[in-house]
């Protein structure tokens, strides 16, 4: 064949391989095809979205509309490895995604950001829709287990599928394989060992945004975990409602939920990471619990001072303060008997009652991990020093924030990341 037409032969697609389909897989594969890259997408469960479709079925937070630099200190100790990739894909870019998709947004009165009808599962269907007219190619039940010892050409990879194994090469690749929380919706961390084996940098995977069982003295003074029985049967599944919690510099207003064995919910999951550092360290953990947050010390003091004539105390402090139901069962949980005789030392107690937790629920009850690939180990594209060609995103990274938008909106942001810093590398492989 003459030069000439050697030149005018068209070169030859590249091909990019993405590991995972949720919300980080599915935005670099979004970055891929527009970048004409072949894209194909592999997951091991029959479809794709399965942890984000839950995260939505109470309504799909989908970002918060604080400023900026309180959004990315949301982020705690990892803002400085998160907030690139936040400047690369702000909130405001989220929203702006999202109504290209056709998808309306608004912002609710917590400031935190929604699609207009509250749900997960038309902005998926309409993603995936766009996905697939970009030509974007998806093999479901495709579980990627580890990498070609000797591929051919490229990078090698090795799927285990319905058909039996199967080998795979590509130009680039990206892995987005998502911790350890709700395995059953594909986020096992399987995925650990492999890496481990190619010499990345992981640090273990560890319960984030989850609940905590309690520790407390039995009855013969002993240490025991969970509740006495009498307030498990009555009160688990309740929720303490307008409750501050406190913790070494942590300190927010909100709301909890008793469990079977300790608490949960979204004032609990905020400062879930700290209360599981200490414990780690520590054994244990001792939060503080505001029943009255709205009312000052000196006030509820004062009240329970009042004479109360005949009346028991628990019918004075329901008289004088509203304290009833599962607050007031608390405090009779949580302190000794006597100390309902001491005034001062009871009123102080309603304004920080102390709260022992004895250990983190596991990993796989948790909203979300933190733990997975160090940033050490990946470049400013997110591709790993030890495996050139292959990149990371979403939350099989080494982050982790709270609920309320930042989970899904750092996931977005290091697929875009990942897939912009592949198909540069397709680029310059040409």
């Amino acid at each position: 064949m003459a030069i000439a037409e050697r030149q005018r032969q068209p070169a030859p697609t590249r091909r990019a391989t993405v590991i995972g389909g949720g919300p980080a897989g599915l935005m670099a594969a979004e970055v891929l095809a527009a970048g004409g890259a072949q894209v194909d997408l592999f997951d091991a469960m029959p479809s794709v979205g399965r942890k984000f479709l839950l995260a939505g079925k109470g309504g799909l937070n989908l970002t918060h509309s604080e400023p900026f630099d309180q959004f990315a200190a949301r982020y705690g100790a990892r803002r400085e490895q998160i907030e690139p990739l936040l400047r690369r894909f702000t909130p405001a870019d989220l929203r702006e995604w999202v109504q290209g998709l056709g998808i309306s947004t608004f912002v609710g009165t917590s400031g935190r950001v929604f699609p207009r009808d509250m749900k997960a599962a038309p902005m998926l269907r309409a993603w995936l829709h766009r996905l697939r007219q970009q030509g974007i190619r998806f093999h479901m039940r495709h579980r990627w287990i580890g990498l070609d010892a000797a591929p051919a050409t490229r990078l090698g990879l090795r799927f285990a599928t319905p058909q039996g194994e199967l080998a795979v090469e590509a130009d680039a690749v990206v892995l987005a394989l998502g911790g350890a929380s709700w395995p059953r919706l594909g986020s096992d961390g399987a995925w650990m060992p492999l890496l481990a084996q190619c010499g990345v940098a992981l640090r273990p995977l560890q319960a984030s945004n989850c609940g905590f069982d309690v520790a407390r003295r039995s009855a013969d003074g002993s240490p025991t975990n969970g509740w006495t029985e009498h307030f498990r049967l009555r009160f688990a599944g309740q929720p303490l409602k307008n409750v501050a919690l406190s913790f070494e510099g942590f300190h927010q207003q909100g709301e909890f939920v008793v469990t079977d064995a300790g608490v949960e919910g979204s004032l609990v999951y905020a400062a879930s990471g700290p209360l599981r550092d200490a414990i780690a360290a520590a054994g244990s953990a001792v939060a503080h619990i505001d029943l009255l947050p709205q009312r000052s010390a000196e006030f509820v003091r004062d009240e329970v001072a009042r004479p109360r004539g005949s009346r028991s105390m628990s019918t004075h402090l329901k008289s004088r303060l509203g304290i009833d139901g599962v607050k007031a069962a608390l405090l009779h949980e949580l302190l000794p008997r006597e100390l309902f005789a001491d005034v001062p030392r009871l009123a102080a107690a309603i304004k920080a009652l102390p709260l022992t937790l004895a250990a983190p629920r596991p990993v796989a009850e948790a909203i979300s991990s933190a733990g997975g690939v160090c940033f050490e180990a990946m470049d400013d594209a997110l591709m790993l020093r030890q495996m050139p060609g292959v990149f990371c995103a979403g939350e099989m990274l080494d982050w982790e924030a709270p609920t309320g938008g930042y989970l899904l909106t750092a996931c977005l942001a290091s697929g875009r990341v990942a897939g912009q810093g592949a198909a540069k590398w397709l680029q310059s492989e040409s």
